[in-house]
């Protein structure tokens, strides 16, 4: 029985409300906070049973830590923007309140996925009896989780892994970002990253593309190579890791745009003059665009994240592909939101759910790779995202 303080009222933070009040035995109290209250409502509004709602500028460590004193939660649960995650960090341990987040700290100024910033507050977690849950979504969180099930599992060590996340689902709309637009645009147009025989490689962005086949009938797509925040946290708790890389999907329709946006300013972050004040090209871009919450009607198709996992077995070669595939059309009906909130929604209830219940426990700061895969995966498919495993080789 515990109480959670879920903060972040966009289309991750619908769906991972959806999911805490589907599980009453252990998310007993819930409260969603956002800066916009009115966005609680309406989630609240939608749930099988009662919640608190509450407005808080997450951003604003006092005001959080107050809001934290009323609620009372045993853990807070937070689904706000990148930018937001040390201040929430800190009100965590003003406060005394477990943490869960789903994707690493991003300093405002600059497009970065780096975990140093989180790992820093690790003694003073530990020091605090103060446990930290990082990236507890799906890619970051599961596509982890899948990585270290299958050294239990499958191999006696990994050599490679390639992360693949495709969604073949569509909104019929000009151009949209499946998750917030801001963030969404900072990834993609970051440069490429990747990990090989010890030393990181840099790339142009979206300059590496392959081609990939889905499983199960789901066709192909040109996939691009990314750095993503696993990656760092995989090389570090991965022993004997020779090569990590991440791939996304993207449609020549959304790269165009994104090409066309990029070559007349549209998506810097650094402020300019306009008509006597400053603003930021992709915050005003933000603006214009579809909230990715408003795309669940509209969605249909499906999404195939996984892993293809390398190694070795009893001495001998072995390959491994371990993935989900998450319909759109599906989620809307469950949940009122599309595949890519939910696929990050679920995991981080998951996540949250089993540091309440102790079988994910710890004093500091953790990365989902440091745990017992079994429960969590066992939950995953229990919460409606089962996986599947296949051994050989589906990607080159």
């Amino acid at each position: 029985m515990a109480s959670v303080l879920i903060i972040g009222a966009g289309g991750v933070g619908s769906v991972v409300a959806h999911k805490c009040a589907q599980v009453p035995e252990v998310f007993t109290d819930i409260c969603l906070a956002s800066r916009t209250r009115a966005r609680c409502d309406a989630i609240a509004r939608q749930l099988p049973r009662p919640i608190r709602t509450a407005q808080v500028d997450a951003d604003n460590v006092a005001e959080t830590s107050a809001l934290i004193r009323d609620v009372k939660p045993q853990l807070l649960i937070n689904v706000a923007l990148p930018y937001q995650d040390l201040n929430l960090m800190e009100a965590c341990l003003a406060t005394g309140v477990d943490y869960l987040d789903t994707a690493n700290y991003e300093p405002v100024d600059s497009a970065k996925f780096e975990y140093h910033w989180q790992w820093a507050y690790q003694e003073r977690f530990k020091q605090a009896g103060l446990m930290a849950l990082l990236g507890s979504g799906f890619d970051p969180g599961v596509t982890s989780v899948y990585c270290t099930y299958v050294l239990k599992h499958y191999l006696d060590r990994i050599e490679t892994i390639d992360i693949i996340d495709c969604n073949a689902g569509s909104h019929g709309l000009p151009f949209a970002t499946n998750f917030n637009p801001e963030i969404n645009i900072r990834e993609v147009s970051a440069r490429g990253r990747y990990f090989e025989d010890g030393d990181w490689v840099e790339t142009d962005p979206l300059s590496v593309r392959r081609r990939f086949n889905m499983p199960e009938g789901l066709g192909s797509l040109n996939v691009y190579l990314m750095y993503h925040e696993e990656l760092e946290s995989l090389v570090r708790h991965i022993p004997g890791l020779k090569r990590a890389r991440f791939w996304m999907s993207f449609s020549d329709n959304y790269l165009k745009h994104l090409e066309v946006l990029r070559n007349v300013g549209m998506t810097r972050i650094d402020p300019v003059a306009f008509q006597g004040r400053e603003i930021v090209p992709l915050q005003f871009l933000k603006a214009l665009l579809p909230d990715p919450a408003s795309l669940g009607p509209l969605t249909k198709g499906k999404t195939c994240i996984g892993c293809q996992i390398r190694g070795r077995k009893d001495g001998r070669p072995r390959t491994i592909y371990i993935y989900n595939i998450c319909d759109h059309e599906a989620c809307y009906r469950e949940v009122k939101s599309q595949a890519i909130s939910y696929t990050t929604g679920v995991p981080a209830m998951v996540g949250a759910k089993l540091m309440l219940t102790g079988k994910w426990r710890g004093t500091g700061v953790f990365n989902m790779e440091q745990f017992d895969p079994d429960p969590f995966l066992a939950a995953l498919g229990e919460h409606g995202l089962p996986s599947q495993v296949f051994e050989g080789t589906v990607f080159r």
